[in-house]
């Protein structure tokens, strides 16, 4: 699976996108069909300014997920958390056909 980072409106260093490598790279073991990862992460002018947004293109289907959070770490850990979760659903309800 190939994980392209873009960053808005700063610079993101060496330390954070090896973090949103290292977790986005876990989605590729439940669905195998997933050949490209998109990961934004951006400032926003709210108490919970970190927003990281993930798109996955899945054969039939684009997911699209978007978290807040105090920091960049928490917000990647609860869309990849969410990602999963849907990807789940999405295998499962296609299975069930």
């Amino acid at each position: 699976m190939e994980i392209r980072v873009k960053s808005l409106k700063f610079d993101a260093d060496q330390k954070l996108l090896a973090y949103v490598d290292k977790k986005v790279s876990k989605l590729a073991r439940f669905f195998d069909g997933a050949d490209v990862t998109d990961v934004t992460l951006s400032l926003l002018h709210e108490p919970e300014n970190k927003c990281v947004k993930i798109q996955t293109h899945i054969p039939g289907e684009e997911l699209i997920i978007e978290r807040n959070a105090d920091t960049f770490e928490d917000a990647v850990t609860a869309a990849v958390d969410a990602m999963k979760e849907k990807i789940v659903r999405i295998k499962e309800k296609k299975f069930e056909k």
